[in-house]
């Protein structure tokens, strides 16, 4: 085995002194936070996955395929809706932020649709769909928060590298 703990001489046997000297250190800061970043929502991703795929499928779980056809079509499609999203979340997070909002407006839209797109819907209908509804606005604000979070603290981290500029300049 060799011994890689001796030093040449001249230099320090400390590395992480070494790093702090470093020309690139805050490209490799800025490369660092951009891959790491965007990962807010991952508490947030699976549950509206899980969520859109009970919408999807929740007409055949509560029996109601034969008594309220169209909501039968409109849970499949904004089931396979809120899944997408919640895939999307997971697949690239940094670019789904903008539709955090979404989410909840599905949700809004949920909790009102057995009135509007149903006929005579009776109560496990709509507790199905207000439970669903009502959880997709709750996620829908908790990912709205965490990208309004993560906006703020791209914009600080600009303005603190702006007003390092500055000052080196100055």
């Amino acid at each position: 085995m060799s011994d890689l703990s001796h030093t040449r001489a001249g230099t320090r046997a400390d590395s992480s002194a070494d790093m702090a000297d470093h020309p690139d250190l805050p490209e490799m800061r800025e490369r660092y936070d951009r891959t790491l970043g965007g990962r807010d929502v991952a508490l947030v991703d699976a549950p509206v996955f899980l969520l859109g795929l009970y919408c999807a499928v929740s007409p055949w779980v509560l029996h109601f395929t034969s008594s309220q056809p169209s909501l039968v079509q409109h849970n499949l499609v904004i089931g396979i809706a809120l899944a997408v999203l919640g895939l999307g979340f997971t697949a690239s997070p940094s670019r789904m932020y903008g539709l955090s909002w979404a989410i909840c407006a599905m949700g809004a839209w949920m909790i009102v649709a057995p009135w509007i797109v149903g006929s005579g819907p009776d109560l496990g209908v709509i507790l199905n769909n207000v439970i669903i509804g009502g959880l997709a606005v709750v996620l829908g604000v908790i990912c709205a928060a965490a990208s309004t979070k993560k906006r703020g603290a791209r914009g600080s981290r600009a303005s603190r590298a702006g007003q390092a500029s500055r000052t080196s300049r100055g």
